[in-house]
């Protein structure tokens, strides 16, 4: 008989993880005991059996001046990491997400492994920024695994074999949120106006966004003395947003993970770090705003090399700014304030962008089937034509 298929699957962080451990979960699902694992990854992965060597959390960064602070440890781990692979000699690398930690990771793979085939799960954002980057993966990979049918062509034209498998976030299952039992849980009123705040899920963000959140809430807590605010404290991050929002000078109800689309489908207003939250919120049918703010030398380096429209997924879909934008210096208390005042206000406004933000999705490939099961198929493909 012969051995169990080895696949070695690589995150860098949180979100990465969620799609590893959906992935070997497919792969288990079709294959029993004639698969294994090895890699890197998170909790997610280490449910399905990814016994990672080290901890990610100091991974999970942003930015120029972010990734060079972090260098030395980055570097560490891609030693770490192609020594695993060398050591177990998997069938096929699947790297997710995390461009600068897992595009290191393939070439140093590469070097030691030339014969394993290397699968990309979600390509870098060229349609944003660094168009050149598309030429730089598929000289690094042997296939990519892209999450929406937009970014296949900028791939497909570096000759890099592109399998669309659309976006888990668009399969998120919403159905045991109860948002009436949210608000009661809280005291919440099933009328009163809910601002939910979701500040990011990487410690950066925590730090840069909560204070700008804070500072926004103020102004329209003093605009609307019956306004309720609900902070999502997301996983790895949940412990720094609990200690920021403990020092607001009016209450905010935190909000666990478990309880996030729960709150999502309670919000009459989602104030969100742009991210992959942004998709979330649109399934959940709550009209936000989105804010973004890096370093800002980072952001001085990284300026020049945005090239596309829109940071939020469902705006670039549909090419137009549904929800509004506030990015760098734009995302100011000020301007956050003054939005969601104006969405606040006004129900119809409300009632009208969550239903464009809803047809978005459609564009982004909503109803397909589950992305998990598209992957390992692809990856099943990729090892069969390797070993023929």
């Amino acid at each position: 008989m012969s051995r169990p298929l080895k696949i070695m699957l690589v995150a860098a962080e949180a979100s990465g993880d969620a799609l590893g451990g959906g992935l070997a979960r497919a792969l288990k699902a079709r294959l029993g005991d004639d698969v294994t694992f090895v890699g890197v990854g998170g909790l997610r992965m280490a449910e399905e059996g990814v016994a990672s060597p080290f901890d990610i959390t100091d991974l999970s960064v942003l930015g120029w001046l972010e990734g060079l602070k972090a260098y030395g440890v980055v570097k560490r781990r891609v030693a770490d990491t192609a020594a695993l692979a060398a050591a177990e000699r998997p069938d096929a690398v699947v790297l997710i997400d995390s461009w600068g930690f897992t595009i290191r990771v393939a070439k140093a793979i590469r070097a030691v492994l030339p014969d394993t085939p290397l699968i990309k799960y979600v390509g870098p954002q060229v349609w944003a920024s660094r168009p050149g980057r598309a030429k730089t993966l598929a000289a690094s990979v042997d296939h990519l695994l892209a999450l929406y049918a937009f970014d296949a062509p900028w791939f497909e034209r570096e000759g890099l074999e592109t399998t669309v498998v659309g976006s888990q976030a668009l399969h998120v299952d919403m159905s045991g949120a109860d948002p009436a039992a949210f608000r009661s849980s809280r005291g919440i009123a099933p009328a009163a106006p809910l601002i939910l705040v979701l500040p990011g899920s990487r410690r950066s963000e925590i730090r840069l966004m909560t204070p700008i959140y804070e500072a926004a809430v103020a102004r329209l807590k003093k605009a609307h003395s019956g306004l309720e605010v609900a902070v999502v404290a997301a996983g790895a991050v949940a412990d720094l947003v609990t200690a920021e929002v403990a020092s607001w000078p009016f209450r905010a109800h935190l909000v666990p993970e478990a309880e996030k689309y729960s709150a999502m489908k309670a919000a009459t207003v989602a104030v969100a770090t742009s991210g992959t939250v942004s998709t979330e919120l649109a399934l959940a049918g709550a009209p936000m705003v989105i804010a973004y703010r890096f370093q800002p030398l980072s952001y001085a380096i990284m300026k020049p090399f945005f090239t596309g429209k829109y940071a939020t997924l469902f705006n670039h879909a549909a090419d137009t700014e549904i929800a509004k934008e506030l990015i760098q210096n734009d995302a100011t208390p000020e301007k956050v304030a003054a939005i969601v005042a104006g969405l606040l206000a006004d129900p119809e406004r409300r009632a009208e962008q969550a239903a464009r933000q809803t047809a978005a999705l459609d564009l982004m490939g909503r109803g397909g089937r589950d992305p998990s099961e598209i992957a390992a198929d692809a990856v099943l493909r990729v090892v069969a034509a390797r070993r023929g």
